[in-house]
């Protein structure tokens, strides 16, 4: 789950983590009374939507005056911010976060992460602040540090330091740093969050240490524990699609394809969205039904693949161990009668109940082909694709 700046500098200001003052605003009157309350002479006026790359696409601007505050405000509230991250359809922009300005010495990189490799919580730190950090890692991966955190022992100042050290810092500027970072994992670990990078992490004039930007992610599967993050969810920034599966237990992700997949298990979707692409075709999205799907889940899911205009046949792959392919099947059948399949389709089953499932399929009167294996699949989805192209 994501969230706003705004709020993950709340978030983080809790934790003893400096940032900027600043203020959330709907609207140009919020914003200009925003800056009246913050003091000027600077102010910097921030879109808020669920993407980097804000400041490229003017989502970030610098004032110095109210009227600016106002202006600018008013032309980012509304308008649709398309950045790198966005692709070219873009986001609306629904809120501004109207923030004091700050005297920038020095932009440095901050981030924490779970990194697979090590299974450990992964502090990185780059002197390129300001920068994409996979622009940095591409260009000049030597200029990131990473050090791993042994969850026995937790964030210690000798972590910090090494990495103060890497980035220049000096003097009080080093304990400052210890302070920051010890905050900043505190922070990561007490709300479950998958991510957390700040960047910029600026060195103000007067030698302070202050996130200027922060993002924040968390994981989908604490949320349980951590009702005050999720209670910042704000659905508008989510794909609907993606929101309506989540609600049903599917876990879904829309794609640029035009094959839509229903799966039965992350793996074996990664493996048929691989197959799909290596036949030719273009797969349109990710589904993993799950192991212990219903008929009404595989109902739904069905639909969820065939809301999705792009959408010019279907690839069903499962494999019967928890899941049953005749629930499958019976799934299958339900749903293509409900919202009159117009498109190929293609059923690859394996495992559990799989000749009755088949025969469900079979005597459905429904024009429904049958695979071998996941190759075949494969491979009869593309060309029924084609061909009724």
């Amino acid at each position: 789950m994501n969230i706003h700046e705004y709020q993950a500098k709340a978030l983080l200001k809790k934790y003893g983590v400096p940032v900027p003052q600043g203020q959330v605003a709907y609207t140009e009157d919020e914003a200009e009374a925003a800056a009246k309350s913050l003091g000027g002479p600077v102010w910097v006026v921030k879109a808020q939507i669920h993407a980097g790359g804000r400041g490229k696409g003017g989502g970030v601007k610098v004032v110095k005056s109210l009227e600016n505050v106002r202006a600018e405000a008013a032309r980012m509230i509304g308008m649709t911010l398309v950045t790198h991250q966005t692709g070219p359809e873009g986001r609306e922009v629904k809120r501004v976060y109207v923030e004091e300005g700050c005297d920038i010495a020095r932009e440095l990189y901050l981030g924490l992460l779970i990194d697979r490799a090590t299974q450990r919580v992964t502090v990185m730190a780059s002197t390129e602040g300001g920068m994409e950090i996979e622009e940095v890692a591409a260009a000049t991966p030597e200029k990131i540090m990473k050090v791993a955190v042994d969850p026995a022992t937790g964030f210690q100042p000798f972590h910090a330091r090494k990495l103060a050290f890497g980035l220049g810092l000096q003097g009080k500027q080093v304990s400052a740093a210890v302070k920051f970072m010890t905050a900043l994992y505190d922070a990561f670990v007490g709300l479950d969050a998958s991510i957390v990078e700040i960047n910029p992490l600026v060195v103000t004039g007067a030698g302070e240490l202050i996130a200027l930007d922060a993002k924040m992610n968390f994981d989908d599967n604490a949320l349980y524990r951590q009702k005050a993050v999720e209670e910042l969810r704000d659905e508008d920034e989510e794909d609907p699609s993606e929101l309506e599966a989540g609600k049903h237990g599917l876990n879904y992700v829309k794609l640029d394809g035009n094959i839509g997949c229903m799966v039965n298990g992350a793996g074996l979707a990664m493996a048929t969205m691989d197959i799909i692409k290596l036949y030719g075709g273009l797969p349109a999205n990710f589904l993993d039904v799950g192991g212990g799907a219903t008929k009404e889940r595989v109902t739904t899911a069905f639909k969820l693949i065939l809301s999705d205009a792009n959408v010019e046949g279907i690839l069903v792959n499962i494999f019967g161990g928890i899941m049953r392919c005749d629930v499958i099947a019976e799934g299958v059948v339900a749903a293509a009668r409900e919202v009159s399949l117009h498109v190929p389709l293609v059923v690859r089953l394996e495992g559990t109940n799989v000749d009755l499932g088949k025969k469900i399929l079979k005597q459905s009167g429904l024009a429904i082909t049958s695979a071998d294996n996941l190759a075949d699949a494969a491979e009869k989805i593309v060309k029924a694709v084609k061909e009724a192209a």
